[in-house]
């Protein structure tokens, strides 16, 4: 886990832990199925960087706008990486207790 959180930044850990409910939620829904979570949190991820990356990047030069799609894409998967892997160690510990 130190891994991930060595590359997403700290301003984003706030959407691991949106993420991490939003899973929660979709799972008690049971309209989605167990494996599209992840990818839906995934994608869900993505938005939420785009929005925070628009929100403070000045995006004025074609590799400006590369490197702020890049940045929205690469720490969305990392949040929603570290989302699940929070959801699998939470379940994994409810199940021990």
């Amino acid at each position: 886990m130190e891994q991930i959180t060595e590359y997403l930044k700290p301003e984003l850990l706030s959407v691991a832990v949106i993420l991490f409910f939003i899973g929660k939620w979709l799972a008690r829904l049971q309209a989605v199925r167990e494996p599209y979570i992840p990818l839906i949190k995934c994608g869900i991820g993505i938005a939420l960087c785009a929005v925070w990356v628009l929100a403070s990047c000045p995006l004025s030069t074609g590799p400006e706008i590369a490197m702020a799609v890049f940045t929205a894409v690469v720490q969305g998967v990392l949040a929603a990486g570290l989302s699940t892997f929070l959801g699998r160690v939470a379940g994994q510990r409810g199940r021990h207790d």
